[in-house]
C-alpha cells in the first residue's frame, strides 16, 4: 500500500469511527463542523475553511510534483533544471503543511473548549430527564460513538465521565498527529532518494537541511502523539474497567489485559525496526482499546455502536503501519582530482594558487610537492596541475597537487611525479579535517583501519554480498557473539566506503570504523 493509499484510508476509517460526521474533503468549497453545535462559531468556520483552501493548494502542488517527475523520467538530460524545480515545490508543500497543522491545533482547542464547556453545563443541571443533552448531542452521535451513549454519564462520576469524553475528543487530535506524521514520512522518504541523486554539494545541503528540519518536526509530532494517545488510552481504560469491575465481566478484564500484554510484546519487537515507536504503540494499543470497547458495547446491548467499532477493528488490521526508518547519512563533497601537466600556464596574477581546502569531514590524499619559507610563483612546479598552498603554523608555504580518494592513487602519482623530475614528492592525508604525512610516518607506526559490525548474532547474505564486493580479498571474521571484523586496511577511506555500503543494505547493524596498530 502505498503512502497516499494509506493515508486515505486512516482517515477514513479512525475520523469516522471518532467524529462520525463524515470527513472533510479539501476538494469542497463548502466545509461543514466536524462537531455538532459549532456552526455558528464564525472562527471555527473560518478556520475549516482556510484548512480546505491549504489542502486544495497541497493537493495542486503533489500534483504537479509528480507530474515533474513523470518529465524528469522521460528526459534525464534535463535532471539539474527539473530537480531544482521539484526542490521549489517540495518546499512549497513544507511551508502549506506548516501552516495547515498551526490551523489544525487552533481547531482543536477549539472544539476541546466547546465540548468541556458542553460537559460543565450538564454537570451542574439536576439529575432528571436528559432532554437538555440531547439537544446537545445528535443522535446520530450516539449511535455510531460509543462513549455518547447515556449509560455512561449515568453510571460513570462525574470526573471520570468528563475525561472519557475528552478522551473521546481527544481522538481526532492524535488522527491528526498521525497522518501530518505519515505525509511528513512521505516527504522524507522522497527527500532521502533526491539526496542520494543530486550531484553538486549546494543542492545536497539544501536537501539535507529540509530533511533534518522534517526529521526534526516528525519527533515533535511523535511526541506530541504520544502524550495524547497515553491520555486517551488510559482514561478510557479506566472508565470501562470501571464499570466493567462494578458488573462483574472479570472475563472481558482478563481478556484486556492480556492483549494489552500481547501489545506490549509486539513493541518491544519493533524497536528499531519501525520509523517511530511512538506511531507502532498507537496503532497496537488503538487495536486493544477498539476490541475493549466492542466488548462493552456487547455488554450493554449497544448494537450500533458494537457494530461499528467491529468494522473499525477489520478495517485496522488491514493497515500496515510498520514503516521501515529512513536514515539518511551526510554526504560530503569532496573535490577530488588527478594529477596534470600543462605548457601553458594554469595560474597567472589574475588567478593565482588557489588555498588548499581542508574539508572537515571525509579522506582525501593529496601530494606535498614542497615546503618553502616564502611564497613562490606557478612555474616552480614544471606545470603541474591543479596546485594548493597553505601556510603552515610554522609560516611556511606548503605546496600540493591532486586531490585523491585511495592511498593507491597517491600512490600512483607520486610515481609520476617522480618520473617527472620532482625528487621528493609526499603523500599526505587529511582525515576529517587531521593532518598526517604518511611519507614521514616511520614504517613500524603505519596505521591500519578495521570495520566492525556489531548488533547480530548473523549478518545476512545481502550484507555478505557487500562485503565481497566492495572489499574483495579481504577477510570477513566472527569475534565474539555479536562482533564481525572485515580487514584490515592501509587506506581509511577504502574502510569508509566498505562501512557506508553495510549502513545502507542493513541500518539495524552498528558499524564502526577503527584505528589498529600494525
Amino acid at each position: 500500500m502505498t503512502q497516499a493509499m494509506f493515508r486515505k484510508v486512516f482517515i477514513y476509517v479512525l475520523g469516522a469511527a471518532f467524529l462520525a460526521v463524515g470527513v472533510l474533503h479539501a476538494q469542497q468549497p463548502k466545509v461543514e463542523a466536524r462537531i455538532a453545535g459549532l456552526e455558528g462559531n464564525a472562527e471555527y468556520m473560518s478556520l475549516l475553511r482556510e484548512d480546505a483552501q491549504l489542502q486544495q493548494r497541497e493537493d495542486s502542488i503533489v500534483n504537479a510534483v509528480e507530474h515533474m517527475r513523470q518529465r524528469l523520467r522521460e528526459d534525464p538530460s534535463r535532471r539539474q533544471e527539473f530537480s531544482q524545480e521539484i526542490l521549489q515545490l517540495e518546499s512549497r508543500i513544507f511551508e502549506i503543511r506548516n501552516a495547515k497543522g498551526r490551523l489544525i491545533d487552533r481547531i482543536n482547542t477549539i472544539e476541546q473548549e466547546w465540548v468541556l464547556a458542553s460537559l460543565n453545563g450538564v454537570a451542574q443541571q439536576p439529575a432528571g430527564p436528559v432532554a437538555a443533552d440531547s439537544a446537545a448531542v445528535p443522535d446520530s452521535l450516539k449511535v455510531r460513538n460509543l462513549v455518547d451513549n447515556l449509560y455512561f454519564r449515568e453510571h460513570l462520576p462525574a470526573e471520570d465521565y468528563a475525561a472519557l469524553r475528552n478522551a473521546q475528543q481527544l481522538e481526532m487530535r492524535a488522527v491528526d498527529y498521525v497522518n501530518r506524521y505519515f505525509a511528513n514520512y512521505g516527504t522524507l522518504s522522497e527527500l532521502a532518494e533526491s539526496y542520494a541523486a543530486v550531484q553538486t554539494e549546494a543542492e545536497a545541503i539544501e536537501i539535507y537541511e529540509r530533511y533534518k528540519a522534517l526529521e526534526g518536526m516528525n519527533r515533535v509530532l511523535a511526541d506530541s502523539l504520544a502524550g495524547t494517545w497515553n491520555y486517551i488510552f488510559d482514561n478510557k481504560s479506566y472508565a470501562y474497567g470501571y464499570l466493567l469491575d462494578k458488573m462483574g465481566k472479570e472475563t472481558i478484564l482478563a481478556r484486556e489485559e492480556e492483549a494489552l500484554s500481547e501489545a506490549a510484546r509486539q513493541l518491544s519487537a519493533l524497536q528499531g525496526e519501525t520509523a517511530s515507536e511512538a506511531v507502532a504503540d498507537y496503532f497496537l494499543r488503538k487495536r486493544v482499546i477498539i476490541d475493549y470497547e466492542a466488548s462493552v458495547a456487547g455488554v450493554l446491548a449497544l448494537d450500533a455502536a458494537r457494530d461499528s467499532l467491529k468494522g473499525v477493528a477489520a478495517q485496522l488490521e488491514a493497515i500496515d503501519y510498520r514503516l521501515p526508518r529512513v536514515d539518511v547519512a551526510e554526504r560530503y563533497f569532496l573535490d577530488y582530482d588527478s594529477v596534470a601537466f600543462s605548457s601553458t600556464p594554469k595560474y597567472t596574477y589574475q588567478h593565482p594558487i588557489p588555498e588548499c581546502k581542508v574539508y572537515a569531514n571525509g579522506t582525501i590524499y593529496r601530494i606535498l610537492l614542497g615546503t618553502y619559507n616564502t611564497k613562490r610563483a606557478a612555474a616552480t612546479f614544471r606545470g603541474a596541475y591543479p596546485l594548493f598552498y597553505l601556510v603552515n603554523d610554522a609560516g611556511k608555504w606548503c605546496y600540493y597537487t591532486g586531490g585523491f580518494a585511495t592511498l593507491a592513487e597517491a600512490e600512483a602519482a607520486q610515481a609520476l611525479l617522480k618520473k617527472r623530475g620532482f625528487v621528493r614528492p609526499e603523500i599526505v592525508v587529511w582525515t576529517d579535517g587531521e593532518y598526517r604525512n604518511l611519507s614521514l610516518e616511520p614504517e613500524a607506526q603505519k596505521l591500519l583501519y578495521r570495520v566492525e559490525i556489531t548488533g547480530t548474532d548473523a549478518l545476512s547474505d545481502d550484507v555478505k554480498r557487500v562485503i565481497a564486493a566492495t572489499a574483495e580479498g579481504y577477510e570477513l571474521s566472527r569475534v565474539g557473539q555479536q562482533l564481525f571484523i572485515v580487514g584490515s586496511f592501509d587506506d581509511k577511506a577504502v574502510a569508509d566506503r566498505l562501512a557506508d555500503a553495510i549502513r545502507q543494505t542493513d541500518t539495524a547493524l552498528e558499524i564502526k570504523v577503527a584505528e589498529i596498530a600494525e
